[in-house]
């Protein structure tokens, strides 16, 4: 097996460098058609094109030549996404290339290389493999075709009606040449404008030209969108497959409708989102451990075909060295706090931090409640204020993602306890739910009223911990402290270091230890979770990605918007 990782390795780096290669060359392609463009033609090479071709033809090579090299450097960089369009257009290009620079000054050298270029790119063809997305290819093509319409009308009308404003008297059909002309070349010397309102609209034909074309390329290689729900089928199959191998605490947050599932040959499932190009999937892949390599490389693939790249959030150790097999960077994001239930205790050194705030909440009258699902009207319609109040008092929106959200089908059916203070009033509550394949019950959302006693949240866990006990769990799982415990080993990479100067100088902008340090109360083990990813200039796509996923695709505009109320 560890021979065949290598050489699953071997092969994929080699194929990355022959479509980078390829992507660079392309790139400086692109810049030796602008370079050139803008050279004058060897003397007796002019003097040879002089006797077969006139000036007009000349010239629009050398227009050609330009264009071609600046769509060389566009398409480069998709190129390198491995764009199935992509490639298609920059063979398309570089032939064209290749003839306007025979045309322009007989360089047979610069049309030589164009040439090899397209063929050495022709003889990579299964190399790429990324589709684009298809409504927006349509779009494209469909730009494509309204802006020829809308310039064709534009420029006849506008040369047959303001010909007084040109050299030339156009009719109808040279109106139609003319206009066909100028926006198939973006040039055309024998065009002499009289006035100054002439020179704006011949300009205005090559803006509507040059926007509209430019656009469509964008829109024919952007990266594959999902914006189709996934059916109950697709989702029923998921359930089965999480409920037989699901070992974590993010397994029952698979089930959630914001997910998107890939289904492996072998009966695993990886739950993911995509947000820009990153295909971002929750956890380790779920399903028969001896599938979890194959499942990698089969969704892996997967995001390579739709040109997203794939990342996976808060996996385990167990897998790292499956993911480092196929060319994946490891990064540790934080610890998960896990209790284990037969240790915890209130005596001693251990439990003096949690002893005074529970016996004086249990004096005053405080008590703590389990009730089973279903919840009853009148109880979600408390937990509902008690919700509300907590967001409005944080400041905060729901999360998704990582985590559950107050959907009322998810409360409903779920296991809540509540506290009850003096005046017999719910003050707080919060949901768990057990794992599937271990003795651990986990804890999910953790609300309370504004004006909750001091403690109220501690007498919760205690009286949580003690209800999991009295039913048979064995560990209970408090959830990811992130940044926790990240880049604090002399051996631990650059970026878990700079992980690490966040977490103590900008605890500011988020309460990271505070966090740790109410969990750390519950005297918890804590366990390593790490962020899998291509290489680090994927970063800041998948952090982009990752906050979209947590708290919404407008989570930027809100923080503009709180900045600009402040």
């Amino acid at each position: 097996m560890i021979n065949s990782f290598k050489s699953l390795k071997q092969h994929h780096w080699a194929e990355v460098w022959s479509v980078w290669a390829a992507s660079l060359l392309t790139a400086l392609m692109g810049v030796v058609n602008i370079l050139s463009a803008v050279t004058p033609a060897l003397t007796e090479r002019f003097r040879l094109l002089n006797d077969f071709l006139p000036l007009i033809v000349r010239r629009s090579g050398r227009l050609s030549a330009a264009l071609a090299g600046f769509a060389l450097l566009l398409l480069a960089g998709k190129l390198k996404q491995r764009k199935r369009i992509a490639w298609i257009l920059t063979v398309i290009v570089l032939i064209i290339s290749a003839i306007s620079h025979i045309i322009k000054g007989l360089d047979y050298e610069e049309a030589i290389l164009a040439i090899s270029l397209a063929v050495w790119l022709l003889t990579m063809y299964p190399h790429f493999h990324a589709h684009s997305d298809p409504p927006s290819v349509k779009q494209g093509l469909k730009i494509v075709f309204l802006a020829l319409l809308f310039t064709l009308t534009y420029g006849v009308a506008g040369f047959y009606l303001l010909d007084r404003h040109f050299s030339v008297n156009f009719g109808f059909w040279q109106a139609i040449q003319q206009t066909i002309i100028m926006f198939a070349e973006f040039y055309d010397p024998g065009l002499q404008p009289v006035t100054g309102f002439g020179r704006y609209f011949a300009d205005s034909i090559y803006v509507v030209g040059a926007s509209t074309m430019g656009y469509a390329l964008l829109m024919l290689v952007r990266p594959v969108f999902i914006d189709h729900p996934v059916d109950e089928t697709m989702r029923e199959r998921a359930r089965q497959i999480v409920e037989s191998y699901g070992k974590t605490p993010l397994a029952r947050y698979t089930l959630f409708d914001d997910k998107l599932y890939f289904f492996s040959t072998q009966g695993t499932v990886i739950a993911y989102v995509v947000k820009g190009r990153i295909a971002l999937a929750l956890g380790d892949p779920i399903g028969p451990p001896a599938d979890c390599l194959n499942a990698i490389g089969e969704f892996d693939r997967y995001c390579k075909i739709n040109d997203w790249q794939p990342a996976f959030y808060q996996t385990l150790p167990d897998n790292l060295k499956l993911f480092q097999s196929v060319g994946y960077n490891t990064l540790g994001i934080g610890q998960e706090a896990i209790v284990s239930l037969s240790k915890f205790t209130l005596e001693g050194k251990a439990g003096k931090a949690l002893r005074t705030p529970i016996n004086r909440l249990t004096r005053v009258g405080y008590h703590a409640e389990m009730h089973d699902p279903p919840l009853d009207d009148d109880l979600m319609n408390q937990l509902k204020l008690i919700s509300d109040e907590w967001l409005t008092t944080m400041k905060n929106t729901e999360k998704r993602f990582s985590l559950g959200w107050f959907d009322e089908d998810y409360i409903r059916q779920s296991l809540v306890m509540t506290i009850t203070g003096t005046d017999g009033n719910h003050i707080a509550f919060s949901n768990i739910f057990p794992e599937y394949q271990k003795k651990e019950v986990t804890i999910d959302l953790m609300r309370k009223q504004q004006y909750a006693e001091p403690g109220t949240m501690e007498y919760m866990f205690v009286s949580l911990f003690q209800w999991a006990k009295d039913h048979g769990y064995e560990t209970f799982n408090l959830g990811l402290s992130a940044l926790a415990g990240v880049g604090t080993r002399p051996q631990d990479p650059i970026v878990e270091k700079a992980i690490f100067y966040v977490y103590e100088h900008l605890n500011q902008f988020y309460n990271f230890k505070g966090l740790h340090s109410f969990k750390t109360k519950f005297q918890p083990t804590w366990e390593s979770r790490y962020l899998i990813y291509p290489g680090p200039t994927s970063l800041p796509s998948i952090i982009t990605a990752l906050i979209k996923a947590d708290s919404g695709d407008d989570f930027f505009r809100k923080i503009i918007i709180s900045k600009n109320k402040k």
